[in-house]
């Protein structure tokens, strides 16, 4: 693989990366405003089921000590594409200041696992269904 190719690969992998994370951080608060304004959506199982199972392994690689499986790639595509640290690409320059924050391991087991408790605590006050209306059981 060429360096162009590791790089072009780095940076859709943090493109993804990112958009899992808007996907993850957004969805609580927009189930939890569903809940209460009745949107349908919002108990629809394969979402709510993703977005818990998401937000599990994050909190579990916390926990654990390791880093996000997509980070590791990531960084191993920069290797090959013999990046450092001024020939970083637009893409790498703002995203990674986006999704990589510095701080001590202990603050992103206690964020990641005080936030799956609420993605937990919203699966039982915005209970999921299957979204077709009169078959939800709706706890709002």
């Amino acid at each position: 693989m060429n360096a162009y190719t590791a790089a072009w690969l780095a940076d859709t992998l943090l493109v993804l990366h990112v958009g899992i994370v808007v996907f993850v951080v957004s969805l609580l608060p927009l189930v939890l405003m569903g809940g209460v304004r009745g949107w349908r959506w919002v108990r629809r199982r394969s979402i709510r089921f993703t977005h818990l199972a998401l937000m599990l392994v994050i909190a579990t690689q916390a926990w654990m000590g390791r880093l996000c499986p997509l980070t590791v790639w990531e960084q191993a595509l920069r290797q090959l594409a013999g990046q450092g640290a001024y020939r970083e690409s637009f893409i790498e320059h703002w995203l990674s200041r986006l999704l990589y924050w510095s701080a001590p391991p202990w603050v992103f087991v206690a964020v990641y696992s005080a936030f799956a408790l609420l993605v937990a605590w919203a699966w039982w006050w915005v209970r999921p269904g299957n979204g077709v209306p009169g078959r939800d059981q709706a706890r709002t």
